[in-house]
């Protein structure tokens, strides 16, 4: 059975099985980063780590879903939608986290490691993901 074509019902969900591994990952990396962070930097290094891997994770998550909303819509609209994503998460990003800067927070060093770390971990298993994923083919005789 083929995945929902464009427009069909399931299509956004359809588009969107490589997200477990990357969040499982983030989610063991989180259970192994944030209590040793707090041992090793006490309750504020704890809460910058959980913090920053959460960012990561939300991030990634708009951007996978907002790409898959679209290739499920329409998939000419998969560039426009992700670039107006990207474009519209670095500027909310870089917002808060000047906000953040300025307040002088002691966690913001632990936060920009986590954030680095977790960027690693996402991108590694999302990696892991594609490369054991069967690559996708177009029939030629299925074009409408």
């Amino acid at each position: 059975m083929s995945a929902p074509r464009a427009g069909e019902p399931g299509a956004i969900r359809a588009r969107l099985p490589y997200l477990r591994l990357p969040l499982t990952a983030c989610a063991l990396f989180a259970v192994v980063a944030v209590p040793v962070a707090a041992v090793v930097r006490g309750a504020t290094g704890a809460v910058a780590v959980a913090a920053g891997i959460a960012l990561v994770v939300a991030s990634y998550l708009v951007s996978g879903l907002s790409v898959a909303w679209a290739d499920a819509v329409s998939p000419q609209l998969i560039m426009s939608v992700g670039l107006v994503t990207y474009a519209t998460k670095i500027v909310v990003l870089g917002v808060v986290m000047a906000a953040v800067a300025a307040t002088g927070w002691a966690g913001l060093p632990d936060m920009g490691v986590a954030i680095i770390a977790a960027v690693v971990v996402w991108t590694g298993a999302h990696l892991a993901w594609a490369l054991r994923s069967p690559s996708p083919t177009v029939d030629p005789s299925s074009r409408d």
